[in-house]
Order: structure tokens, then C-alpha cells, then sequence
């Protein structure tokens, strides 16, 4: 990590007498890199070695009440921004995060809590096409954290307008789909009761409201999670599930035959992963996904043909400091939705941090 004190603003945007109030704090850049080898069953389209570089700016300060800020700045592959957000920590009031989208607070922080050696079931390389739940973090947003109180954590999202991100200062950005304002609230609790077994235990909850305009034949949108983990010594298990209901009830026209006739899509997914060292860990996972709620007869599919995608993944992960070893052997059934479509990929992963 490389660290760069007292870094002033001025030598950014040019004007230090606009900034000589706040010239004080610390900068920090942290990074990595990912080559990744996928090996598919089946003809491979394209190159299978990959190469990912990511690096984060974060900025630091406090105020002279004891509260705290930070500026966190997330730039991914080439470069290119991902998104920044800022948090201010105000003592025993909470948390308040303003966020321009990196599906980081919200239902989003939930989508996908099970444990793993390395990456999401679904996230190992293969387009499998499974929705997640997203909710507001998709969005510029803004969430309230609440103080952690008898092992309770409560946390409260909104977006003033559901699919718009990246919003600059000054500017204004309206979403270009039919949804409007949306609503998250989230808890998590870890019942401990003071006891040691219970320590490792985490129940989790998340729900969205996603406005919409109720043109096309749509209602507000809905979103929820909920799962429990448990930590016992070196063994790390959890389960959950998630829901998404769309809320388009009614079909545009009369001969719609494409996905969106589905207004309900439903996620099942446990996790098993076991620390056999300080540096190795292997990880076992599974998610199902399936749709459902169609109103359309012109698309009705007989067998649960294309219905349900179904994920699982075997991992290892192996650490020497500053580098991490990771393979990942993954099967997905019914790919995109799409019955038949059957994939299967072997991930090898070298990361390297700094």
C-alpha cells in the first residue's frame, strides 16, 4: 500500500484558496491484479487468459466533533471508474454513505452472502444470466446505518431515481427506464447473547420498493433477501434465499414472447467452506434460480423447459502474502434461461495485491 499524506485538493482542480479549510488528511491507494485461465467444455470463443487490473483512491479525515469522513474512488480493468462514495461516521448517531452505485449498500450488500474460498457460485467466469437482487445499491443513493445495538445492525437506502448512477455534483439524471424513486431497509443480527458459540451466527434480511410510472402495464417492483451464516472454528456454512418480483402483470401486446412475461424470478443458494490452514481454504457452493408468474399463454413452456438455471462450484484458494492461487471447477445448467444450455469451466486465478 502506498500512502500519500496531507495531499492537498489544489493540485487537482486549481484553486487553493477554495480549499485551504480542508487541506488536511490522508490519501491512500491500495490495488491488485487478477490473470485468470478458463478452460470450457466445448469450443471456446476468443482468448481464455484474461487480465484484470483494479486500484482504489481513499481519502480521510475528521471533524473537529470527533466525527469522521472518508472518499473512496474505485477504478476497474483499463482504468475505467467504477464508482466513488463517501462516508460519514458520526459517533453513537450511525453511519451516513452517499454512493454513486457500485451495488454496495442496499439489498445489494445481500445479493450473495454465502461463504466461499474464492468467488460467488455464479461469478466464476460463466454468463449464466441469473438475476440478482440489487434494489437501490444500483442506483446513486444514499443509506443510514445504525449503530450496532445488542448485536443489531439496521441500515436504510434510498435512491431518488431507481437506474441512474454516476451522477456528477451540480447535474441532474433522470433514469431512462419506467422506474422512479426506491426504498431499501436491511437488518442484520448476530444473537451472540455473550456466549462463544454463538458468535460466529449471522441472520440477515433485506427488502426494496422500486417505484415505477405504471405505464406498459407495470406495478411497483419488489425486492427481498434473507439468509443466516454460521462461523464455527475453521467451518463456515450458510443458506438463503431471494425473490424479485417485477411487477409486470399485464403483457405489452398480445404476441410477447420473451422474458419479460416472467414476472417472478426465485434464488436458492447455500455454501460450505472450510479454512484448512491459515493460507488454504476450499469452498463447496450451489444456486438455483427459477422463474415463474408468466400470464402470457403464447409462451407457455411445458417440462419447466428453460425455467430453472442451476449453478454449482468447487473451489481452493491458496495465499503467499501478497499473492492468492484460486481454481474454481463450475457446472450451470440451463444457462440464460435457455433449456439444454449446459456449460462447464475450469477458472485458474493468480491475484496479486498491493
Amino acid at each position: 500500500m502506498n500512502k500519500l499524506t496531507k495531499v492537498g485538493c489544489s493540485a487537482l482542480c486549481g484553486s487553493l484558496a477554495a480549499i485551504s479549510a480542508a487541506n488536511a488528511g490522508d490519501l491512500t491507494v491500495t490495488g491488485g491484479a487478477d490473470m485468470t485461465w478458463i478452460s470450457q467444455d466445448g469450443p471456446v470463443t476468443g482468448a481464455p487468459l484474461g487480465i484484470g487490473s483494479n486500484y482504489t483512491f481513499k481519502g480521510s479525515g475528521e471533524l473537529d466533533n470527533g466525527w469522521t469522513f472518508d472518499l473512496t474512488i474505485a477504478n476497474t480493468n483499463l482504468s475505467a471508474f467504477s464508482a466513488a462514495n463517501i462516508n460519514l461516521t458520526m459517533g453513537g448517531l450511525g453511519k451516513l454513505n452517499f454512493n454513486q452505485g457500485n451495488s454496495g449498500n442496499g439489498v445489494a450488500a445481500y445479493d450473495d452472502k454465502m461463504p466461499t474460498a474464492w468467488e460467488e457460485t455464479w461469478g466464476t467466469g460463466l454468463s449464466t444470466g441469473v438475476r440478482l437482487a440489487l434494489g437501490s445499491g444500483s442506483s446513486q443513493n444514499i443509506m443510514y446505518t445504525t449503530p450496532t445495538i445488542l448485536g443489531t445492525t439496521i441500515a436504510l437506502t434510498y435512491a431518488p431515481e431507481h437506474g441512474a448512477s454516476d451522477i456528477g455534483d451540480k447535474t441532474g439524471v433522470a433514469s431512462s427506464t419506467n422506474k422512479k424513486s426506491s426504498y431499501d431497509a436491511s437488518i442484520n443480527i448476530n444473537p451472540s447473547l455473550g456466549t462463544e458459540i454463538l458468535s460466529g451466527l449471522n441472520v440477515f434480511a433485506a427488502a426494496s420498493t422500486i417505484e415505477t410510472a405504471g405505464s406498459n402495464g407495470t406495478d411497483d417492483a419488489y425486492e427481498g433477501v434473507a439468509g443466516v451464516t454460521y462461523d464455527i472454528g475453521p467451518l463456515s456454512l450458510g443458506v438463503q434465499w431471494s425473490g424479485d418480483y417485477t411487477g409486470q402483470d399485464e403483457i405489452k401486446t398480445s404476441t410477447t414472447t420473451d422474458n419479460s412475461v416472467f414476472n417472478l424470478y426465485k434464488n436458492v443458494a447455500f455454501g460450505v467452506a472450510f479454512n484448512v490452514s491459515d493460507d488454504l481454504s476450499v469452498s463447496y457452493g450451489e444456486w438455483s434460480a427459477r422463474k415463474s408468474g408468466y400470464t402470457d399463454t403464447l409462451t407457455l413452456q411445458p417440462d419447466e423447459a428453460g425455467r430453472t438455471i442451476q449453478i454449482e462450484s468447487m473451489q481452493i484458494a491458496y495465499t503467499m502474502g501478497g499473492a492468492s492461487i484460486r481454481i474454481a471447477d463450475t457446472d450451470a445448467d440451463n444457462v440464460a434461461w435457455s433449456r439444454g444450455a449446459n456449460q462447464h469451466a475450469t477458472t485458474i486465478s493468480l491475484g496479486l495485491a498491493f
